[in-house]
């Protein structure tokens, strides 16, 4: 079997960003024309990319669980469902989104020629849900003033956190991608002293220094958004950018984690929200608001460029998971045999029997 080659999520931070949330309307001719568009997608990139090299133009397609049983049936990855919100002293909110397009680059152009061209292509067969145009801030800040995403994992290490192995070997190499926007109540932030704003993060606000265990509260957000378990941490790869509207007065955080595992982020957004035990939440949120949240399944680009536009999903079992029951509590699908993607009649040409 050839190698299996994921999308570019474990990719290099660059300072412009695109996140692309679209539902699917209703309709075989939609699902034809998103399921043309995962085989089109590298040639797009191509094509895009190559008007600046160095421009490290990517591209990640997701998709949300509905999406997933209308374009491509059974199998299914083991873990995906809908967003699972969360009510504690503060609500993360489920919000629609069939397909994420998380686009990266190190110039905006770039990043919004290819969001046009896919959106030409899709046309009339998908909505928009949401549009974020990301952005470096200085020294990779956040508009709260400190630096974002400072304990990523890289390399090998970033590799382990994101991408699907032995567990589900029929989508190994995938990921899931949990996204959320967050606005920042940047006034009554700017307000608090910078000390109080130390111990609500858990670092120093110049250096991003971690902070003492003596003098860090227990619901600093940097403690409530690492997990344990067994003694191990459990990383997630954090890819999210600031964003602005300045004339709306709307300022804040686009949120992308990436995780071989939708636990880790849950546990991670559990914690925040309801609070680690509960009622000692991050006080974080007493200044950032979520407005968005959905989850997505990222294939690998080798999945994407083996979909075929004409081939009818095959339909999925009753046993699927829904929302609110955990993927434990699911039957779990059949089983691919090791090394397959297990897309059967996705594929261009017929899979094995």
């Amino acid at each position: 079997m050839p190698p299996t080659i994921p999308q570019p999520i474990v990719a290099p931070h660059t300072p412009a960003a695109m996140s692309l949330v679209v539902t699917v309307n209703a309709g075989p001719a939609a699902q034809t024309a998103v399921r043309a568009l995962c085989g089109d997608l590298a040639g797009l990139l191509r094509a895009i990319g190559f008007r600046d090299l160095e421009g490290r133009l990517s591209c990640i397609m997701a998709f949300g669980s509905d999406a997933w049983d209308r374009l491509f049936g059974a199998p299914r990855p083991k873990e995906l469902h809908p967003f699972r919100e969360i009510r504690g002293q503060h609500h993360a909110v489920a919000t629609p989104g069939d397909i994420l397009f998380h686009i990266r680059a190190m110039r905006m152009d770039l990043c919004f020629e290819l969001a046009t061209q896919i959106m030409s292509r899709l046309g009339a067969a998908v909505s928009t849900a949401d549009e974020v145009h990301g952005f470096q801030y200085f020294d990779d800040r956040d508009l709260l003033g400190f630096v974002d995403g400072m304990e990523n994992p890289v390399d090998q290490a970033a590799v382990d956190a994101a991408l699907i192995g032995e567990e589900d070997p029929a989508f190994a190499g995938g990921s899931y991608a949990i996204v959320q926007k967050y606005l920042h109540d940047l006034r009554g932030w700017n307000a608090v002293p910078v000390e109080q704003q130390e111990k609500i993060i858990g670092r120093a606000k110049l250096s991003g220094i971690e902070l003492d265990d003596a003098v860090k509260p227990a619901s600093a957000h940097n403690v409530l958004t690492t997990i344990e378990e067994g003694g191990e941490e459990l990383q997630i790869v954090r890819a999210g950018t600031p964003f602005g509207e300045v004339g709306k007065g709307e300022f804040g955080t686009y949120f992308v984690g990436y995780a071989r595992s939708p636990h880790r982020i849950e546990q991670m957004l559990e914690n925040m929200f309801v609070g680690k035990p509960p009622g000692n939440y991050d006080r974080l949120l007493d200044f950032s608001r979520a407005v968005t949240g959905t989850l997505f399944f990222v294939p690998t680009a080798t999945f994407l460029e083996d979909v075929a536009p004409d081939a009818a999903a095959p339909s999925t079992a009753s046993t699927t998971a829904t929302e609110g029951e955990s993927a434990a509590e699911a039957e779990p699908q059949p089983s691919a045999p090791a090394g397959s993607l297990g897309i059967g009649s996705l594929k261009k040409e017929p899979a094995a029997q």
